[in-house]
């Protein structure tokens, strides 16, 4: 056991003179470790943004609950359903019921303008109609100011995510809407999902007003367990009276977030990625630096029996300590400066906007940290092997 342990020793001593020796090169060492900082600040940054927008489609959505939209359309706006299709999938065995009677939500959904609180610019909003069936089926929709609207009147509630990012939309405001004014009269909340950048009113009155008739465009159905989804997706598919497709409720959000998703995380990737290459040859730059201020010091240790090993490991030590710093120090800024920030952007799906938070979680700040410690490992890998071959008696008569 004493060659292990001497060898551990040889790598504690060597790496705590390099670690003493930081504050010698202090301004290199700074200029790395910010360097990797800023990567992981900009890759967690950007990357919150694709996540808080996952967050916002998926964190309403219940396996119970199916939605069923023409079949072929990939999105509520692509699709429409006549009276007698609601009818039908109303009547469908497996759908839950309440005293009010079957849980099962048709719903329209329009899109209208409305100027951005930052901008001032107008942006899609959607109006969504739909009947008090939908508060039994959409059970995560909370009332937290004023009231439901009432049917049959022009009256509007809004999601939370539109109050914060558009104008007009406090309780008690007017708003013009084609030819039509209606009243806001209650503000709810909705986990941070979706529904939460929305507006909701009475379908009969939406119906009239933008001249859709009898006509839907999707239902929301709460069903009698998860378990009962696959039964009522058969049923309501093989009737030759319906032309629809059927969907969990998540897995349809999950679809509706996968294209900014991907671009958001694709850009973000890549930028990062870019950056991140500008700092591994900031680390090697720092490490060749350390090494070329203290290589009679290494030539020295070596003579006196220290092994290359343990020279090699001392670097990558130091320079994985420096990425340590970095990533702290990028993660907890990116923490602090995006984490709840508000924002909204489109969804391509919908055509619409979707108002959501930003969200910093644990796992895009691990990413963040690994990703530097990758920059450090390569960063002091190659000087730490130059260091440990250069010959002895060569690197003793260097000044």
């Amino acid at each position: 056991m004493a060659g292990p342990l001497n060898w551990i020793s040889q790598v504690g001593s060597v790496t705590k003179l390099s670690l003493q020796t930081i504050v010698e090169r202090k301004g290199a060492a700074a200029a790395a470790a910010f360097g990797i900082a800023g990567v992981v600040a900009v890759l967690v940054g950007v990357l919150s943004i694709a996540q808080g927008f996952q967050h916002a489609m998926t964190a309403s959505g219940s396996p119970d609950t199916a939605v069923i939209l023409r079949s072929g359309a990939s999105s509520e706006m692509m699709s429409i359903l006549s009276n007698d299709d609601i009818r039908t999938i109303a009547d469908t065995t497996g759908i839950a019921r309440s005293a009010q009677g079957t849980k099962a939500s048709p719903e329209l959904f329009v899109i209208i303008n409305l100027p951005k609180k930052s901008s001032g610019t107008d942006a899609n909003v959607p109006l969504r109609g739909v009947h008090a069936a939908a508060f039994d089926v959409h059970d995560e929709i909370t009332m937290v100011e004023g009231r439901r609207f009432e049917g049959g009147r022009n009256e509007v509630i809004v999601g939370m995510g539109a109050v914060k990012e558009f104008s007009g939309l406090s309780v008690g405001s007017k708003l013009k809407v084609g030819r039509n004014d209606w009243t806001v009269v209650g503000m709810f909340s909705a986990k941070g999902g979706l529904s939460e950048s929305e507006l909701w009113t009475d379908a009969s009155v939406l119906q009239a007003a933008y001249q859709r008739g009898t006509s839907y465009q999707s239902v929301y159905a709460k069903l009698t367990s998860v378990q009962a989804f696959d039964k009522f997706k058969d049923t309501l598919t093989t009737d030759p009276r319906l032309n629809v497709k059927v969907v969990r409720e998540p897995e349809y959000y999950a679809d509706q977030s996968t294209t900014m998703y991907n671009l958001v995380t694709g850009l973000g990737t890549l930028i990062a990625g870019l950056m991140g290459v500008g700092a591994t040859f900031g680390a090697l730059n720092t490490m060749y630096s350390a090494v070329s201020t203290r290589t009679r010091e290494i030539a020295t240790l070596r003579a006196l029996g220290f092994g290359s090993g343990a020279v090699v490991i001392s670097i990558i030590i130091e320079s994985l300590f420096l990425a340590l710093a970095g990533g702290v120090v990028g993660a907890g800024a990116a923490y602090l400066a995006f984490d709840g920030y508000r924002a909204a952007t489109m969804n391509f799906q919908s055509f619409s906007q979707v108002a959501f938070a930003f969200s910093v979680t644990p796992g895009l700040l691990a990413k963040g940290i690994i990703g530097a410690m990758l920059i450090g490992f390569i960063g002091g890998l190659f000087p730490a092997v130059r260091a440990a071959r250069l010959p002895i008696a060569r690197a003793l008569r260097e000044l």
